[in-house]
């Protein structure tokens, strides 16, 4: 899996956030910023970190209310602009001026808000099947999974949540990978098996449904012009059209596109080939 230390950090106000630091070839390498998607953490990396670590220190964040970072009481922290806040905190405590990103779906939306809001913080940017403009289909199955269910009496549970929640987006995955990823997206707490996440986070969601798509994001993505850029899509994803990465192409000329076959949303990256490309791109 790679060696990774653990890293905590306090933001503004007052959580304490997690985070898999990769440490690198040198003490002066480059660094990589990696960011999940909306009820995911740290662990959808694992994978393909330690093969970036090999040229850069990685560091693998997990957005508050997720996997080891504190919940947040408040829920209605609970959207991009904190999470935006967070990112620029942990950079500024590391003392971290521009950095790589790899951001998967709520990940990549974060990437396109840091950018906008301090040009120059990325030297290199990676979206994973996300855009300017949200699918209405995929964000109503996230809607509807996300806080569907909890906890589990047992890890087959969660290995058939994962399945139930997923299957469309990977149909070729074995049980072996349905168990794999149940213990990505799962843990253990109090004798229970459970989603690694805060269900706030759903209520939030609910509540507004800017907690989870900030609207109009092509100015965001626009002010990538200049930022080497490479898109990674699910070739069968709900939340990526095609016209949306049509227009992306048009908008940003350079821009890479990575398309995963027989994969919806989100990629995990370490499909044959594709983390390949994604460390080339990351080491030009």
């Amino acid at each position: 899996m790679g060696d990774y230390s653990d890293l905590f950090y306090t933001v503004a106000d007052g959580l304490t956030l997690y985070a898999r630091d990769y440490a690198g070839p040198t003490s002066d390498a480059p660094v990589a910023l990696l960011m999940h998607g909306l009820t995911r953490n740290s662990r959808d990396f694992a994978a393909i970190a330690p093969a970036i670590a090999k040229t850069h220190r990685v560091i693998v964040v997990e957005q508050r209310g997720r996997g080891r970072s504190d919940w947040d009481l408040q829920i209605e922290r609970y959207q991009p602009a904190t999470y935006v806040g967070d990112m620029f905190e942990l950079l500024q405590q590391q003392g971290l001026s521009t950095v790589a990103t790899v951001g998967t779906s709520m990940g990549g939306l974060i990437a396109m808000a840091m950018n906008a809001t301090q040009p120059g913080v990325f030297s290199r940017v990676v979206l994973n099947d996300i855009g300017p403009v949200i699918a209405q289909r995929g964000l109503d199955r996230i809607t509807r999974y996300v806080g569907m269910a909890s906890e589990f009496d047992d890890w087959s549970g969660a290995v058939d949540y994962a399945r139930t929640v997923n299957a469309e987006a990977f149909p070729h995955h074995t049980d072996a990978d349905w168990s794999a990823f149940a213990e990505r997206i799962a843990t253990e707490r109090d004798g229970k098996v459970v989603l690694d996440y805060d269900p706030g986070i759903s209520e939030a969601m609910k509540a507004s449904e800017a907690a989870a798509v900030p609207p109009d994001m092509w100015p965001l993505f626009d002010a990538l012009t200049g930022v080497p850029l490479m898109l990674v899509r699910g070739a069968i994803t709900d939340l990526l059209d095609e016209s949306c990465v049509t227009e992306m192409q048009q908008r940003h000329p350079s821009m890479e596109l990575v398309t995963v076959p027989d994969v919806g949303h989100a990629p995990m990256l370490d499909e044959p080939g594709v983390c390949e490309q994604l460390v080339d791109f990351l080491n030009r």
